[in-house]
């Protein structure tokens, strides 16, 4: 799986440097292309004569190249990259990367880069437990990069515990397993729906909830990364879509998602319905801002367009739909009937009196049903986490 892929491997100063030179020779002998970064710290811990050597390509260390002003181009280095592994990845540069400071040529990169990012932390064990380290760790992956968790060992200060660089064989085999996913879905076309809707009640006010989109949004995005053609239905909601193989459709109301979501859906493969849509909508939305004149204001509601029922009616063979099930009293009994109802393959089920699962939270803890009824149930995790844990469900559905 790693033949012909480019990858930029960072290395930073950690004791675990010396690991590197094993790292990049087992890269290269695997047919990666593999241009080495060095931060400042590193070069006092293992040569870029060395690495130069095993990758067969310069060493690059700093923004100019010589004394005649030509520089290592980091945005075209970000770009170039299938994938930047940060291994070692030390406490000091996490919080740098964690925090958006850009003082070297490795963090230019990284800020730069398109590509998937790894990285392999390595520090004794305090600094690993330290909260400051934890919440940049926390941080990072939100923002969609990998973690390759330290191992247990003896460390360079004498202690014992976690904190050891994964071995360079294990950090080639996370490789492998991360491409050969990045194609499980290729030449599939998916689409999401996520955040909540806004139904109009006159030009200022609405009806709406709480949904942030957060997890429709991660799903897309794991998809992607998975290799799909992702096409994305947002309701209103401040989040923007990372990967460039997602295609973002906005919309505001019930309808607005309904018309989207009916025009993509026959040419896709797979469905994820995560969107929070409006039940119901006033009957009709006054054209001007309704006064506070009277003591009370009556609004007749209507149905809106039940989107998940459509879609499944309208499912065809070969066609895969997932949907959501919100609930808070008899969840199982709920989501099992709405699967049925609905026609959906897998059905994603959650409840908001979890703690860290409500509207809003970076986290969510599901259970997702099948439709033999099988359950699968998963402990609290960030949402980037959660939307791996269904993507593999849908790619474990389709391979079945």
């Amino acid at each position: 799986m790693l033949s012909g892929k480019r990858i930029v491997l960072g290395i930073t100063g950690s004791i675990a440097a010396y690991k590197s030179a094993v790292l990049t020779r087992l890269l290269v002998k695997a047919g990666a292309e593999v241009k080495v970064l060095m931060t400042p710290a590193a070069s006092d811990f293992i040569t870029p004569l060395t690495l130069s050597t095993l990758s067969r390509n310069p060493v690059l260390c700093d923004f100019v190249k010589d004394k005649s002003g030509t520089w290592n181009n980091h945005v075209e280095l970000g770009l170039w990259a299938n994938l930047l592994l940060v291994a070692p990845a030390s406490a000091n540069t996490l919080a740098k990367m964690a925090n958006g400071i850009c003082d070297n040529l490795l963090l230019a990169v990284y800020l730069s880069a398109r590509c998937p990012v790894a990285v392999a932390p390595a520090m004794d064990l305090d600094m690993l437990r330290h909260p400051a380290t934890r919440q940049n760790l926390e941080k990072l992956q939100s923002y969609g990069n990998h973690v390759i968790e330290p191992a247990y060992g003896e460390l360079a200060s004498g202690l014992t515990g976690p904190g050891r660089m994964a071995e360079p064989e294990e950090i080639v085999q996370w490789a492998e397993r991360f491409f050969a996913a990045s194609a499980a879905l290729k030449g599939k076309k998916a689409m999401v729906t996520a955040g909540p809707t806004y139904e109009a009640i006159d030009p200022v006010r609405f009806i709406g909830n709480h949904s942030s989109g957060k997890m429709g949004f991660a799903v897309a995005e794991a998809l992607a990364e998975a290799g799909a053609e992702v096409t994305l239905v947002a309701g209103p909601t401040h989040l923007q879509v990372h990967n460039p193989g997602i295609r973002l459709i906005r919309v505001t109301s019930a309808e607005d998602m309904h018309q989207a979501a009916t025009a993509v859906f026959p040419n896709t493969h797979i469905a994820v319905l995560a969107a929070a849509v409006a039940d119901y909508k006033p009957k009709t939305a006054a054209d001007r801002k309704i006064k506070k004149e009277k003591d009370n204001l009556m609004l007749e509601l209507v149905k809106t367009h039940d989107i998940a029922h459509t879609l499944g009616r309208h499912k065809k063979n070969g066609q895969l739909v997932v949907g959501f099930a919100l609930e808070t009293d008899n969840a199982k009994e709920n989501a099992r009937k709405k699967l049925e109802e609905k026609n959906f393959d897998l059905i994603v089920l959650n409840n908001p009196r979890e703690e860290g699962a409500a509207f809003g939270h970076d986290t969510n803890k599901i259970t997702i049903i099948d439709r033999s009824l099988q359950e699968q149930e998963f402990p609290l995790k960030p949402k980037k986490e959660v939307a791996h844990d269904i993507v593999k469900a849908i790619i474990n559905r389709l391979h079945a």
